[in-house]
């Protein structure tokens, strides 16, 4: 009888721990409730959300698969291409954001086109003329936007690069280090090689060796100029030349590319100002000097 209480008793206790260990807490209760919430309102793969704009439904997968469709047809040589002067150009964009843009503007080109064909009056040739403009002109947009932006950019970084390797040998000259010159430029100035600047020094600091962050920073900007000073820089560091000297030599030579420049844009202004008094200021001023003579005459005969 002893044994059988003892056993009774024993056996009550261990289901009473059992049930206090296993008993979920709040927190757990909580997070059973937000799984099974999620698993409510979860998407089967094959399961469209309605609730979801008509924009995120239909358009933007249309597109992207247009612009897959597209980005397989073209060649691997220039989608490379697409790529490199889209990391030039300091755009945020992805290549396969490039590629859906230039399909929009395809196809927005192309309806434009259909709609010159069906509605514009006038024979076939004319119609398939201004046809073809527009879809030249939708094949075109694209990459010479993308070209324009390189080309600004690189425009900055040229302006910039004197001022900046000035103020680089300045630094290292009183002492700095090139990395310390070159983090002090970054925090000085402004504009895209600053930002170029700031990110070698980040990849440097990642544990990325000096030369290959110059020459991706090269890469990156693809102006001439800096590719000599980055070329310098590598040789003198290989070769244990003064860094100092080099940076002082580069910098009187960025100086004097930039009179050369500023010379040669004050040559080509009188050519370039011919055009538009051509066409613009002398046939005003034909018009104001011999439009009274012109009705004087016409009305004397």
């Amino acid at each position: 009888m002893p044994i059988i209480i003892a056993l009774v008793v024993f056996g009550a206790v261990l289901c009473l721990v059992t049930s206090l260990l296993g008993r979920p807490n709040a927190a757990t209760m909580e997070s059973r409730i937000t799984d099974f919430r999620n698993r409510a309102v979860t998407l089967e793969p094959d399961e469209v959300n309605l609730d979801a704009p008509f924009v995120e439904r239909i358009l933007r997968p249309g597109f992207e698969g247009m612009s897959h469709a597209f980005s397989s047809i073209l060649p691997n040589s220039v989608l490379a291409s697409i790529e490199q002067q889209i990391q030039m150009s300091g755009n945020k964009m992805t290549l396969n954001g490039f590629v859906t843009f230039w399909v929009v503007c395809l196809v927005f080109c192309i309806g434009m086109a259909l709609i010159v064909v069906a509605v514009a009056p006038g024979i076939i040739f004319q119609k398939l003329g201004f046809a073809t403009l527009f879809l030249l002109f939708g094949w075109m947009l694209p990459r010479t936007w993308l070209k324009g932006q390189v080309k600004a950019r690189q425009k900055l970084v040229v302006k910039a690069l004197p001022d900046s390797l000035d103020l680089i040998t300045t630094c290292v000259e009183a002492g700095l280090g090139l990395d310390a010159a070159l983090a002090r430029v970054g925090e000085k100035m402004e504009g895209p090689f600053a930002q170029e600047l700031q990110r070698m020094l980040r990849d440097v600091a990642m544990g990325k060796l000096r030369r290959d962050a110059l020459t991706e920073l090269h890469q990156r900007v693809g102006v001439d100029e800096l590719t000599n000073f980055i070329t310098s820089i590598i040789q003198a560091e290989q070769l244990g030349v003064s860094i100092a000297q080099v940076l002082r030599v580069q910098s009187e030579q960025m100086r004097t590319k930039r009179r050369q420049r500023a010379e040669k844009a004050a040559h080509e202004a009188p050519i370039k100002m011919m055009f538009p008094l051509v066409l613009f200021v002398f046939p005003a001023f034909l018009i104001v000097i011999l439009g009274p003579a012109m009705i004087r005459i016409a009305t004397n005969f």
